[in-house]
């Protein structure tokens, strides 16, 4: 798999916005009584995302969510505390990042805070956002 990746340039790896490597599931876990977040519980949560999406951007025309927004939007919309740009600055240094993927991580993480039904970006949104650039790190799938 490796092999594979090493094939895959980083602009194209940089037009992706969410990379995950997806593990077999234990049959501990398969088995389990637990029970999860219902569909219907998940879809509400992403409609109200796409409604506060739909009215963040009503006056911009032709953009409707998040992933549409420009490299301007981005700093008016996705506006960060000292302690998250930290966050961020060290990540694109410790993954080698490049400014496509800055944009696509904000924009990620804008649209996680939007189903956590959070006016602001905090911490805990940028952090997912970043863990999903999975492909840009070394030794991802091997």
């Amino acid at each position: 798999m490796q092999k594979y990746l090493n094939k895959v340039s980083g602009p194209l790896l940089d037009r992706i916005d969410i990379h995950l490597e997806v593990t077999p599931v234990p049959f501990k876990e398969l088995t389990s009584e637990h029970l999860a977040e219902k569909s219907e519980a998940v879809r509400d949560r992403v409609v109200a995302a796409r409604e506060i999406q739909s009215k963040r951007f009503s006056v911009d025309e032709g953009i409707y969510c998040n992933a549409q927004m420009s490299s301007k939007q981005l700093q008016s919309i996705c506006k960060l505390s000292e302690e998250e740009k930290q966050l961020l600055k060290t990540a694109m240094e410790r993954l080698g990042l490049s400014a496509r993927a800055y944009d696509r991580i904000l924009k990620v993480s804008r649209t996680i805070a939007d189903l956590d039904a959070s006016a602001d970006i905090k911490t805990n949104h940028l952090a997912e956002a970043i863990q999903y650039r999975s492909l840009d790190r070394e030794g991802w799938a091997g």
